[in-house]
């Protein structure tokens, strides 16, 4: 059984990749394409070279991904242009076989926010199955790794040049519309990456630890670590209590707190993703 394992965990990750990289087709010729939505990337410039020349947004995707391809190869290695051959490769064939699905919408606001959700989704979902779509990520790790720029910066420079050619090629109203869909994308990412369920991280430091401790134990049923710290001006010891809650039980958490010690100091933050065992009390049986 155990042997099965990676076949069936790269199997998974394989139809991820592809229903991820139909999304983004799909989003693509539905609501980016037909409304001049030109986000950044190997998408936009064939929107781009589609408003100008006339030439199919897929022949254009193919022949910028398949150098960026070689290159990515020759420069970054052989495993990481593996992760980007598949959706290098299928994107623009799913581009090519939605481009005569009818468009639901010509505002382009709504096309920019759909559009994003659409290809934000999409894109998720290729990289929960640890892949790529290749295109001018593959630029953007080229220049990270010979230049020493950021890949942050890299890609934000890369983009904004789409987003400008855009608002030249086509209208500047075009171009705030794609920087809205930029946007949209680079969130929907993070809540297909992380999920839509946002956990708490609170530190309490008191002088009442033990008993704050008991509190959150038994009466929330919820796990907690000491820290061992030391105050900043006396130098002290002490404990700060770290635990993870649920949203709605953040109020339960400041009740539990405020009963014990109404004086504790209790930082409170958002935690995008929680993993492993002890988040919760395992149940009695």
């Amino acid at each position: 059984m155990q042997e099965n394992h990676p076949r069936m965990a790269a199997a998974v990750d394989v139809l991820l990749m592809l229903a991820g990289s139909f999304v983004v087709a799909l989003s693509f010729n539905l609501f980016l394409l037909p409304n001049g939505i030109a986000s950044g990337g190997v998408s936009g410039i064939s929107i781009l070279v589609e408003r100008t020349l006339n030439v199919p947004p897929a022949y254009t995707q193919w022949a910028l991904n398949i150098p960026l391809f070689i290159a990515g190869l020759l420069l970054l290695g052989r495993r990481f242009a593996l992760k980007s051959l598949l959706g290098t490769v299928m994107l623009p064939l799913f581009v090519l076989l939605t481009a005569h699905w009818t468009p639901p919408t010509g505002n382009p606001l709504l096309a920019s926010l759909y559009g994003g959700i659409g290809v934000g989704l999409g894109l998720g979902l290729v990289f929960r199955g640890r892949g790529s779509t290749g295109g001018l990520d593959t630029a953007v790790q080229i220049v990270h790794r010979y230049t020493g720029i950021k890949l942050g910066l890299a890609l934000a420079f890369i983009d904004g040049m789409v987003i400008i050619a855009a608002g030249i090629v086509i209208s500047q109203e075009n171009a705030l519309y794609a920087l809205i869909g930029l946007f949209v994308t680079s969130k929907t990412i993070d809540v297909v990456q992380t999920g839509m369920k946002v956990s708490k991280v609170a530190f309490i430091i008191s002088e009442k630890t033990e008993e704050i401790a008991k509190a959150i134990l038994h009466d929330l049923d919820r796990g907690l670590t000491k820290l061992d710290a030391h105050g900043g001006f006396t130098g002290a010891s002490r404990t700060v209590l770290m635990v993870v809650v649920g949203q709605s039980e953040v109020m339960k958490l400041k009740l539990a707190v405020r009963s014990v010690d109404p004086n504790a100091f209790v930082i409170i933050s958002d935690t995008a993703e929680v993993l492993g065992e002890g988040f919760q009390l395992p149940q009695a049986r």
